[in-house]
């Protein structure tokens, strides 16, 4: 259960997947101020309403003037919306997949991420990108990466994965309203798996985590849909009697280390778990920052897992042993447990 929720009155709610749940945002936020554009690759219904379906009905509602189907051109769709946040809009780009934003990295990195810095402040880049990965498919190397280690390597940009589909809309609520630009993953699974959302779902802060289950053993912390990966072995640790605190990050630049640091503190043990290469992966920045800060009132080293260091598989079962499996975070678990 969700912290968020523990003393909070009963609220309607309504069934959704993800997808819904952005194009829900997306219409909201259109709806209530005109300086809201979309555009991408095949976004308008004439062309299916995007890859997945997740733009479906806009550009009828809004029209192509708002909804802008463009070419298959990554750099030309950030220069665009670069271009129309610094001109009073507040667009939201999509690029079809995560890997494709490397074709776009001078625009993302060198333009829409710096150019409040080196305006002094003067201009905003207030614009959303939006992009879809995930291994788990067989969509293979040049499709499945998670890249956000780069983006939240470079100041300027804020990073979101949302897990669930109310942290879907009401993530993407904040993030349209954000003053600078802002990167949401749209990781595989997250977006088929219905669940609750309040009928009334607002926005969600920006750098806020959302711890999901309370324990007292250790902390896990995850993201995205390796969290259904990590529920998976929470409920099977909790079986077993360990007592799992378990966080998700939702937000990966800037992360909120107030709440990952007072749950660490408290469990005295932290494993970090991420879709993403282990190797230079958040999950270090993660363990580097616990350890300076706690140093001395942990009971055991901060775990990681990821990914290995080798590109995405295109074969079921090597693609399987590529991700991070429950049998993973509970031996894990354990392990860090038994130390101390």
């Amino acid at each position: 259960m969700s912290t968020d929720t523990l003393d909070a009155p009963v609220v309607e709610t309504v069934k959704m997947n993800g997808l819904q749940a952005i194009n829900a945002a997306l219409m909201e936020a259109m709806e209530a101020d005109p300086k809201v554009l979309v555009l991408g690759e095949d976004i308008a219904d004439n062309e299916g309403g995007g890859v997945v379906g997740v733009t479906r009905g806009l550009s009828t509602k809004f029209g192509t003037m708002r909804v802008r189907s463009t070419p298959i051109s990554e750099q030309a769709i950030i220069g665009a919306a670069i271009g129309a946040a610094m001109g009073g809009y507040k667009p939201v780009a999509e690029i079809m997949l995560m890997n494709f934003t490397t074709v776009a990295m001078d625009m993302i990195v060198n333009h829409a991420a710096k150019l409040r810095f080196m305006s002094g402040g003067q201009s905003q880049v207030p614009m959303v990108i939006r992009t879809l990965t995930g291994a788990g498919n067989q969509t293979a190397g040049q499709h499945a990466d998670f890249y956000e280690a780069w983006f939240c390597h470079t100041a300027g940009i804020k990073v979101v994965i949302p897990w669930t589909p109310a942290d879907f809309k009401g993530l993407y609520l904040s993030a349209i309203q954000d003053p600078d630009p802002v990167i949401i993953v749209e990781s595989g699974k997250t977006l088929f798996v219905p669940m609750d959302v309040p009928v009334n779902q607002g926005p969600i802060p920006l750098g806020k985590a959302n711890v999901v289950a309370p324990g007292s053993q250790i902390t896990i912390v995850s993201y995205g849909q390796m969290m259904f990966t990590v529920m998976q072995a929470y409920e099977e640790l909790t079986k077993a009697g360990v007592s799992v605190e378990v966080i998700d990050l939702r937000t990966i630049s800037p992360w909120d280390k107030e709440t990952v640091l007072a749950s660490a503190e408290k469990t005295g043990r932290l494993l970090v778990v991420h879709e993403a290469g282990r190797n230079f992966g958040p999950g270090a920045e993660i363990a580097a920052t616990v350890q300076e800060t706690l140093f001395g009132k942990l009971k055991a080293p901060v775990g990681r897992l990821g990914a290995p260091y080798c590109s995405v598989p295109f074969a079921k079962k090597l693609e399987d042993a590529f991700l991070v499996q429950p049998p993973e975070i509970i031996a894990e678990a354990q392990r860090l447990v038994a130390m101390g």
